[in-house]
C-alpha cells in the first residue's frame, strides 16, 4: 500500500512538472510580442504616473532606473516597465494591485512579480507596466518551527541560500532544492523547483504546507491543502498567473552533517539512462541523483575535468574526443556525524560506463 501511494504521488508530481514545462513554453502573456525588443511606449493616460507616485507605501516606486527589470535570464525579450515597486511590506503589494484594478482596463497597466529574474519566457516582465521587486520583501524574518514536522515560515522574496544558512543553525534544511540557491522562494515555487532530490521528495512545490497570496484583485489570502485549496494548487507552479506569493511555509528535514559526492561520466546514453533509472528506484539508495548532458570541450565554460580530483585524471583522460557529447550522473549520499568517514567524503569519482552500475552499487553498499 505504501509503495502504491508513493508511486501515485510521484505520477502526480511528474504530471504537474510536465504541464509546467508545457505552459512555460507558451507565451501566454499579452506583453510577449512577436517583436522581442519593444521600445515603443504603450499609450497611457497622462495621470497614470502621478497616481502611482501618490500611493501611500512603506517602500517606494522607481520610474527612472528600470533597465535591469526590462529583461530576464532567458534574454529573449526586451520589455521595459513604466515603474518598479520596491515593497517593504505585503500591504505595499496589495495596495499597488488594488490601485491598478481600480484604474481599470483603460490604463493598459500590467503587473509582474520579479524575484531574481531567472524566468525564461518573460514572466517577470511587464511592458510599460509595474514590476514588483520581490527581493525587497524580506520581512518579517525567517521563523523556524521544530517538532515532528518541522517547517520554516519565510517571505516570498527571501532567497534559498539565506533559508539554508538559517535552518542549519537548528540542524535542519529544506527537503528539496534547486541547483542554484540565490533564487527567491516565490520565484521557484511559481515554477516547480527541481533538483536531484526531486525523485525522493518531489519538487519544491510538493514540500509546501501553506502560502500567503495576493490575488489579482489585491486581496491577501492564506491557502493550503485544506484552506482555499484551489488557489493553493493553482499558484504552485502557476508561473505567477494566479497570484503573487508573499509568504510560504516550507517543509524541513534533518540536515546531513557530511556527504559523499560521486560524478559518473558516460559516452553511451543507453547505459547512462539505465543507471539513472536504477538509482532512483533503489530502496535506501542515494539521496541525490541528477543527470545532465555536456560536450567534451576544454574551454572555461564547459571544463568538466576540473571537478575530478588528480587521482581520477587517468580515468577522465579516456574521454579524448573533442566535441563529443557526454552524459554525466551526479549522485550524493547523506551522512549523520556518527556515520561519516571524513577520508571518504566530498570526493568525486570517475567510473567508466561499462562498469558504472556495478561500481555504484558496490560504493552504495560500502557507504550504507
Amino acid at each position: 500500500m505504501g509503495l502504491t501511494s508513493s508511486l501515485r504521488r510521484n505520477n502526480k508530481s511528474f504530471l504537474r512538472i510536465f504541464m509546467i514545462l508545457v505552459l512555460s513554453c507558451i507565451p501566454g502573456r499579452t506583453n510577449l510580442c512577436s517583436n522581442h525588443s519593444v521600445t515603443t511606449p504603450i499609450d497611457l493616460p497622462p495621470d497614470i504616473r502621478s497616481s502611482l507616485d501618490s500611493l501611500d507605501l512603506e517602500g517606494y516606486i522607481s520610474f527612472n532606473d528600470v533597465h535591469n527589470a526590462s529583461k530576464d535570464f532567458g534574454n529573449r525579450y526586451q520589455l521595459p516597465p513604466l515603474a518598479i515597486l520596491h515593497p517593504r511590506s505585503v500591504s505595499d503589494i496589495s495596495t499597488m494591485v488594488r490601485h491598478i484594478v481600480h484604474l481599470g482596463s483603460t490604463s493598459n497597466l500590467t503587473v509582474a512579480a520579479r524575484g531574481h529574474g531567472h524566468s525564461l519566457q518573460g514572466q517577470s516582465l511587464a511592458h510599460q507596466g509595474v514590476v514588483i521587486n520581490m527581493e525587497s520583501l524580506r520581512s518579517p524574518d525567517i521563523k523556524i518551527h521544530k517538532g515532528k514536522q518541522p517547517y520554516a515560515d519565510v517571505s516570498g522574496g527571501e532567497s534559498w541560500i539565506n533559508i539554508l544558512r538559517e535552518t542549519l543553525k537548528y540542524g535542519l534544511s529544506p527537503k528539496s532544492w534547486t541547483d542554484y540557491l540565490h533564487l527567491t522562494v516565490g520565484g521557484t515555487l511559481s515554477n516547480a523547483g527541481i533538483s536531484g532530490q526531486a525523485f525522493k521528495y518531489g519538487p519544491q512545490i510538493n514540500n509546501v504546507y501553506q502560502l500567503e497570496i495576493i490575488t489579482g484583485k489585491g486581496e491577501v489570502m492564506t491557502c493550503s491543502e485544506k484552506q482555499n485549496s484551489e488557489l493553493f494548487y493553482s499558484v504552485l507552479g502557476g508561473l505567477g498567473q494566479f497570484g503573487i506569493i508573499t509568504r510560504a511555509r516550507i517543509a524541513l528535514g534533518p540536515a546531513p552533517h557530511m556527504v559523499k559526492w560521486i560524478r559518473v561520466l558516460y559516452s553511451d546514453f543507453s547505459a547512462f539512462s539505465r543507471d539513472q533509472e536504477h538509482l532512483i528506484t533503489k530502496k535506501n539508495g542515494f539521496d541525490y541523483v541528477e543527470g545532465f548532458v555536456t560536450v567534451n570541450r576544454t574551454d572555461l565554460l564547459d571544463n568538466w575535468r576540473s571537478s575530478f580530483s588528480p587521482n581520477d585524471s587517468i580515468g577522465a583522460s579516456q574521454f579524448k574526443s573533442e566535441g563529443k557529447t557526454l552524459y554525466c550522473l551526479e549522485v550524493v549520499k547523506y551522512f549523520i556525524l556518527e556515520e561519516a568517514n571524513s577520508t571518504n567524503l566530498v570526493r568525486c569519482e570517475n567510473i567508466s560506463s561499462d562498469k558504472s552500475l556495478n561500481s555504484l552499487d558496490h560504493t552504495l553498499g560500502l557507504l550504507t
